[in-house]
Parts: structure tokens; C-alpha cells; sequence
């Protein structure tokens, strides 16, 4: 099957469109049936859905023990890739000097402020410059003027730092494509293809790296990035995925976001040591041969970041993997002018990732309609796709709110049975041990986030770890709640536009308008 059948969101076919539909709905329907499901057990049957939630609750704080394991592991690969002079290895491998490395930054409306510190970043890694292209793909619509002039900033400043300098333009309203981030990284795609071309690069020998226009590369990275894909023996079937963590500006925005964007940045950790089961998200990596292969980025869906993995994959097989490069990829945390604006522009960016639900359907129809993974396989990734989204969605509430249930609606039969006089002291003493996994996060939350600027040393330090006591109270509200809308939205064909997270860097602004008018 031809790469350019891939399956997209919206189809004509009939049977697509069901299944399509079908793969929209399962997400939110799962997780609603959950939530008035347990209603009704609680009402007809209150011992078993107590006895579920022992079940449920013991199951948890094994995964919390098993979690803090995979967080402290990926922290120690962390510091031991953070020591590793990985250009002086890479040099060593034969015909390192072949590999060059293409790094995408889309642009929307953000300022000069954002976008110039991400590019000197490249400017400052320890990889030679003449093996490297930026290419800065800015979107027509966020206004032709503020674009041109931006656009000729970044000429001025950077074009002769590098092998290639593209700063492009991608048109708004071209046929068959959404508002949405794909579209643009496969516009600069195309275009740097044609540069590639003229001068006879090959495919096979080219990564490309696609970074949120924030996002700040660790010096080692495009080296480390190299070696992992000098080293592998089938470099263009991996994708590469660094550890996003979002500390540049970790100190400016709220405690509750701070907690938040941390956790996250945990997550991505844990998952790096994971790999058989993670797919790429936010910053990666990936050869440029791959991409051509499968025919880019989809031009109509919001979760570009995951998706290209699933293109790959459905389409390659399991030969297409994911190595973890245990380096970071620093990012903005989400930050407003007011402190609940920070907190609705929070939840809306979670409610995006959230909306990441759509890659199921997509998931579904192209496993039915690509032979390339085993059935097997299949079900594995299938199941661990929709378990995932469910247990966003669902999990918080559950601990927090189902083991009390029976009490509400069981009646006084359960109320007098000795099972619901020791039911609330069970539930508590399981959660409260598997509060081990938030101490374990607190902690390292002191090793990992940049010190405080205006907290020094001790005072710093106990208040970044005192802040992880906001966690319980933030997790549904900031973390369930919008992946509840995400799969809602979906489930009723409610579809969401791509909606870029506003990003602002206090004390710059003033000077960013400076130079924009200059």
C-alpha cells in the first residue's frame, strides 16, 4: 500500500467514514460509560464497585511504585548522557562528516523575543554549522507584514550561520488543508526538498528535527543525535525523541502551571525508558528519507507530532521504532499577563494534547487497511492507544471520587455492613502510600528545574518541592478535565481548530517592539 493512501480525517468513502466515526466516538464513549456506569453500580450493586475500588486503588499504587521507578531511572540516564562528550564520539564513527541535520521551527504570531534565542541555541551547539539547515516557516495568516519584517530580522542575522538558511512563508487557504501546524512543517518540507535536490544530498544522510519555535536544543544534542543515528542499523526506520522539559521561563509563570509543565516533563522522562510503547510528541527527530517516504506530515490534523509516528509505523511495520535520546529540549512553560490566564491558556494547551484522541481512529483504519504489522502487534498498540486515553481521562476521578460512591447511592444495607465501615480507612491508607510517587517527584523536581532567581539556595528548594502538595488538588481540574472536552468534542463531531499556546516573556516585550520597528 502506497503511502499516499494513508488514511485522513475527513473521507468520502462510506466505509471509511464509519469507521472513521466509529474510532471519534470510542474514546469519550469509554470514558462516559465508565463514569454513569459507576453510578449504577453504586446504586444496584455498592459491594462490588467497593471491592473494585480496593482492587482499583491497589493497582494504582503499584503503578505509582512501578512509575517512580522508570522517573528515577530515566533521571540517572538523564545525568550520565548530560557528561558524555557525544560530537568526540561521534567523530569517531565512520563517515559521520556525511550526516547533515535540518531543524524546523514553525512560526505563528510569536515575537523575535521567542524565536531568536531558539535559533542561537543551534548557533551555540557543538556541531559544525556547515552540516546543519534551519529553516523558520512562518505562517501568512498571523498578518504579511509583521511576517515580512520578522522574516527579514532573522535573514539579517542568521542566513550565514549555517549550510542553509530558509526563512519561508506558508500560504494560507491552500486547497485540502487545516489550520494546523502539519501543514506548515510540510510546506518548509517541500520547499528545503528542492534545495536538497539542486545540490544532490541524500535522503538516507539527512535527519530533520521539527521544534516548536521556543524550544532551545541542549549543545550536545544534534551530536548525540548524529551518534544515535550513526550507531543504528537501520537509521531512516527510527524516530528520535529528546526529553522535552518546559524550564525557559519555569520561574515567571504560576505554581500551579510550574507543578503542572514539571510533571509533564517527568512523564516524557519516564517515558523515554520505555520505548517499545511511547510515540514521539513535541520536539523529535526523525530521517528526512522517512519523511519523503510517507509523504510528510498530514495537512488536517491537530496531533502532528504523534501522528508521523503512526504514519510511519502502520506503513513500515514494526521494523519502525523510536530511540530515545536522553538530552533536553528546553520550552517555554505556558505563561499569560494575568495568573488566570495562565491557567485557562493551561488548560487549553492540555486540552490540545488531549486531543491527540483523534489519532485513534486514524490508528484503527490504518492497521485494518496496512498488512505491515502483525496482528499481534496490532492488538498490543491498539489496546495500549485506548487504555492510555481512558486512563487520562478517567483515572483521577476515579481515585478521588468512585470509592465513595456506595455510600451516596448504596443505601443503608451497605452503610451497616462491616465492608463500608472499612472501606474509607482502606482507601486512605492506599492512596496515602502512593503519595510515595509525588515525594519521589518533588525531589526531583529540586535536581532537574533551574534554581530559583530570586530564591536562593534552601528557601528555593523547599518551596519547589512544597508546591508538589498542589498536585492532588490540580489533577482533575488541569489534567483530567480537558482530556474529558478533548474526547466529548470528538465523540459529537464537535472538531477543534489548532490552537497555538500564546507564549510571552516578561521584561521583553517592550523590547521586542523595539526592534521589530527598527
Amino acid at each position: 500500500m502506497n503511502a499516499l493512501d494513508f488514511p485522513t480525517p475527513r473521507t468520502t468513502n462510506a466505509r471509511d467514514f464509519y469507521l472513521q466515526r466509529f474510532g471519534e466516538v470510542l474514546p469519550g464513549f469509554l470514558t462516559w460509560s465508565t463514569f454513569i456506569g459507576a453510578v449504577l453500580a453504586a446504586i444496584y450493586y455498592p459491594v462490588h464497585l467497593a471491592v473494585f475500588m480496593i482492587v482499583f486503588d491497589v493497582f494504582w499504587l503499584i503503578k505509582a511504585i512501578y512509575v517512580s521507578i522508570h522517573l528515577v531511572d530515566g533521571y540517572a540516564k538523564l545525568k550520565e548522557n548530560l557528561k558524555i562528550d557525544w560530537f568526540s564520539r561521534a567523530r569517531k564513527i565512520k563517515d559521520w562528516e556525511k550526516i547533515y541535520h535540518i531543524v524546523i521551527f514553525p512560526v505563528y504570531k510569536e515575537g523575535l523575543e521567542i524565536i531568536r534565542p531558539s535559533i542561537q541555541s543551534i548557533v551555540d551547539s557543538n556541531y559544525p554549522k556547515d552540516k546543519v539547515i534551519v529553516v523558520l516557516t512562518f505562517e501568512e495568516r498571523s498578518g504579511r507584514d509583521l511576517v515580512k519584517k520578522r522574516v527579514e530580522a532573522v535573514r539579517k542575522e542568521f542566513s550565514d550561520k549555517f549550510f542553509i538558511f530558509l526563512a519561508t512563508v506558508h500560504p494560507d487557504g491552500i486547497p485540502g488543508e487545516a489550520k494546523v501546524k502539519g501543514a506548515n512543517l510540510t510546506w518548509a518540507a517541500k520547499k528545503i526538498k528542492k534545495i536538497i535536490d539542486e545540490k544532490k544530498l541524500k535522503y538516507e544522510n539527512i535527519t530533520v528535527s521539527t521544534l516548536d519555535c521556543d524550544s532551545r536544543v541542549h549543545p550536545q544534542y544534534l551530536a548525540a543525535l548524529s551518534h544515535a543515528y550513526l550507531n543504528n542499523p537501520n537509521p531512516t526506520r527510527s524516530s528520535y525523541q529528546p526529553l522535552p522539559m518546559f524550564f525557559n521561563n519555569i520561574w515567571d509563570t504560576t505554581s500551579i502551571s510550574r507543578v503542572i509543565i514539571t510533571g509533564s516533563a517527568f512523564w516524557n522522562m519516564i517515558q523515554a525508558t520505555r520505548p517499545e510503547r511511547i510515540v514521539t510528541y513535541t520536539s523529535h527527530s526523525m530521517s528526512f528519507k522517512a519523511v519523503t517516504d510517507v509523504n510528510y506530515w498530514p495537512v488536517n490534523m491537530i496531533s502532528d507530532d504523534s501522528i508521523i509516528f503512526w504514519k510511519c509505523f502502520i506503513v513500515f511495520g514494526i521494523e519502525y521504532d523510536i530511540k530515545p535520546i536522553f538530552l533536553p529540549i528546553y520550552m517555554d512553560a505556558v505563561q499569560a499577563e494575568t495568573a488566570w490566564q495562565t491557567l485557562v491558556n493551561q488548560y487549553k494547551q492540555y486540552r490540545r494534547w488531549a486531543y491527540g484522541a483523534e489519532n485513534t481512529a486514524i490508528i484503527l483504519r490504518g492497521f485494518i487497511k496496512y498488512k505491515k504489522v502483525p496482528l499481534k502487534e496490532k492488538i498490543i498498540r491498539m489496546w495500549s492507544e485506548i487504555y492510555g486515553r481512558h486512563s487520562w481521562a478517567t483515572a483521577s476521578i476515579m481515585v478521588a471520587t468512585f470509592g465513595w460512591l456506595p455510600f451516596i447511592f448504596g443505601g443503608e444495607n451497605f452503610k451497616g455492613s462491616v465492608l463500608a465501615s472499612n472501606l474509607p480507612v482502606t482507601l486512605r491508607t492506599l492512596m496515602f502510600v502512593a503519595m510515595f510517587g509525588l515525594f519521589v517527584s518533588a525531589f526531583l523536581s529540586v535536581l532537574i528545574v533551574p534554581p530559583n532567581p530570586k530564591l536562593k539556595g534552601k528557601k528555593g528548594y523547599l518551596r519547589l518541592m512544597l508546591e508538589w502538595i498542589l498536585l492532588p488538588f490540580v489533577a482533575i481540574p488541569m489534567g483530567t478535565l480537558p482530556a474529558i472536552d478533548a474526547q466529548t468534542r470528538l465523540m459529537f463531531g464537535k472538531y477543534m481548530q489548532f490552537w497555538v499556546t500564546p507564549k510571552i516573556r516578561k521584561g521583553n516585550i517592550e523590547t521586542e517592539k523595539a526592534k521589530i520597528a527598527n
